[in-house]
């Protein structure tokens, strides 16, 4: 990677690119930004436990919830190897079959009304997320660790891009998509260095843009942090829109009521589960309807968002969940999850060599090596059986070539630790 390479990535990460160098004409030029990331969010969580332990003497990240966030982030990105990101190809087609005029891709105004109107449609997206049940279900996921470090910005949903599409759409009726394939990154790129408490005041920065101090609110269950400060990049949205929240106590994060769990497929899915059951015990069609429509709070007889008056009493000395399991163990599991880990990331840069049957194949393996693991965390009495069987698939890929180790010399030593 050259220097002129990792300038452009790092400043990515701050959306601090600029139009001259990041407007092309066609899409087929945009750059994957999110995908050459991944040595700049290596090197800044590697960075935030450095500081941390200087810090605070203690790791601001554990292995159960970091491989947890790391995990969901793996699961998020999976639907992509079959199919293109549904907020561009929806885009795509709005361009091509309804704009009203086309705005000059080369064009500076261009570039900087993109990254407005792309932050716009981004606090409506986030907004609706949590004021609509059944796409809270999909956005949980990010809220559902208890943790507040950079490996929870990875932690995000497979399903919600399914649905987040549509806020964008108006954008395609004149800005070309090749601009738009450019900030959808940028502004999800810039979300991932605000998931921190090292960082703790901006100063004046606070003003116009989304910061760690105003994300930690977000991601609290206080009571005054809960559906506040939905902006992307920036928080003017929030101060616009009357949904902005200073720090103000110690914030207690994730879930209302914690899941507590670690098993990538629970975290992504559980919630659809307990709407279901919810919607269930209602009698009426129309109560039926509301509890996926209306807010995750909502209750017939009580308004569109709900209220909170169910939820548990936050009083600050909560202390986030840490399972007791072995080193033994956390090393075992830590050395399989950079194996997977390595298996996702050869998928990805070979997904155009490879057939869909096998790419099918490759995503149900690493989805059975993160439900495992996450059993194994779990420690759950059905963990042993479920490991064994994964481990002879593993065996079984290598020895057909299906799946090779990081390193040539790995591939005996692999197979007899498993």
């Amino acid at each position: 990677m050259g220097s002129r390479s990792v300038s452009v990535g790092l400043r990515a990460m701050f959306s601090m690119l600029t139009p001259n160098e990041s407007s092309f004409e066609r899409v087929e030029e945009v750059p994957p930004y999110v995908q050459q990331a991944t040595p700049f969010f290596v090197g800044l969580m590697v960075l935030e436990l450095v500081v941390g332990l200087l810090k605070t003497g203690r790791s601001v990240v554990t292995i159960s919830d970091g491989l947890t966030s790391i995990a969901a982030g793996m699961v998020s990105r999976l639907p992509l190897l079959l199919l293109r990101g549904c907020e561009l190809s929806a885009y795509m087609y709005v361009w091509e079959h309804f704009r009203l005029l086309e705005l000059p891709w080369d064009s500076a105004w261009t570039w900087w009304f993109t990254l407005i109107g792309v932050d716009f449609g981004y606090y409506w997206v986030h907004r609706f997320a949590h004021e609509v049940a059944v796409l809270w279900a999909a956005h949980q996921v990010h809220h559902s660790s208890e943790y507040y470090n950079l490996t929870t910005a990875l932690r995000q949903s497979a399903a919600q891009q399914f649905a987040s599409w549509v806020f964008y759409l108006p954008l395609a009726l004149a800005v070309p998509p090749s601009i738009f394939a450019v900030h959808i990154q940028l502004n999800l790129l810039y979300q991932f260095w605000i998931h921190t408490e090292l960082i703790r005041d901006l100063g004046p920065l606070e003003w116009v843009f989304n910061t760690p101090k105003h994300h930690r609110v977000h991601h609290g269950r206080n009571l005054y942090c809960i559906d506040k400060n939905y902006g992307g990049i920036l928080i003017i949205w929030d101060r616009l829109f009357g949904t902005f929240a200073p720090e103000e106590d110690k914030v207690i994060y994730g879930l209302v009521f914690p899941i507590r769990r670690y098993e990538s497929l629970f975290v992504q899915l559980h919630y659809y589960r307990y709407l279901w059951k919810k919607s269930k015990a209602y009698k009426t069609f129309s109560d039926k309807v509301s509890t996926f429509l209306k807010g995750p709070s909502w209750k017939p007889g009580k308004a569109r968002l709900g209220d909170h008056v169910d939820n548990p009493k936050v009083t600050g000395r909560e202390e986030p969940h840490r399972p007791s399991w072995s080193l033994p163990l956390q090393a075992y599991v830590a050395v399989h999850f950079l194996l997977v880990l390595w298996t996702y990331h050869e998928l990805f840069q070979n997904k155009m060599m490879l057939s869909q049957s096998t790419l099918l194949g490759m995503i149900c393996y690493i989805l059975l090596t993160l439900t495992s693991l996450g059993f194994i965390i779990e420690q759950r009495p059905n963990s042993g059986f479920l490991e064994t069987f994964r481990c002879v698939v593993m065996v079984t890929m290598q020895r057909y070539n299906c799946l090779t180790p990081p390193l040539p010399f790995l591939t005996v030593p692999t197979e007899v630790f498993s």
